[in-house]
């Protein structure tokens, strides 16, 4: 990770603001954390490098699509001027804002609905980061993006991902490159998996 700005967002940025209480402990570990509902807050790490592909300058309107406890919704508000992050469970959704105005940060709006949709009224964005795997990128979510906008996300059925960077071009989104490879929740929603036993 060379991307200077990044890194500034990740030193001021707690993490353990951001976990349950009893994992405050593993938030200054480089790994996963589990929330509830089986989901987990990804690890710094593998979060820096999403964010940092996204190539943002800081005038952005940008799109999460899984906001968990708001972690890497934080580190988004940080480099952007506007993020909108949709949470498929109320719970989370409620704690991920508790947890954003804890820290002062008043450019997110955090959303409950089916992520896989996207969030039409406040569109379009200039960046989506999808925080769930699929192995297609929900059409709704190419349709938001501006043209020249990027757009990351986990490729794969969950549990053994490429994590892809994408453009949105003039005829339909491009990869561009593989971040990394992962193991990722699984997206849920209309336009992912089915949301059952969940």
């Amino acid at each position: 990770m060379t991307d200077d700005r990044v890194l500034e967002v990740i030193r001021r940025t707690s993490r353990a603001a951001f976990v349950p209480e009893d994992q405050v402990a593993a938030a200054y570990i480089d790994e996963p954390v589990p929330i509830p509902h089986g989901q987990v807050t990804t690890q710094p790490s593998l979060s820096a490098t999403m964010v940092a592909a996204l190539g943002l300058s800081g005038v952005e309107r940008v799109l999460e699509v899984g906001t968990g406890h708001g972690y890497q919704t934080a580190l988004l508000a940080g480099l952007a001027a506007e993020v909108v992050s949709v949470e498929l469970w109320a719970d989370l959704a409620d704690q991920a804002r508790r947890n954003l105005t804890a820290q002062g940060l008043r450019n997110v709006t955090v959303l409950v609905g089916d992520g896989t949709e996207g969030a039409p009224a406040h569109a379009p964005y200039d960046a989506v980061l999808v925080s769930a795997a699929f192995p297609q990128v929900p059409p709704p979510l190419i349709e938001q993006l501006r043209v020249g906008g990027r757009l990351v996300q986990p490729i794969g059925p969950g549990g053994q991902e490429e994590v892809v960077l994408h453009e949105r071009r003039r005829e339909g989104l491009r990869q561009l490159r593989l971040l990394s490879l992962a193991h990722f929740v699984r997206l849920y929603g209309r336009y992912g998996f089915p949301p059952t036993g969940t």
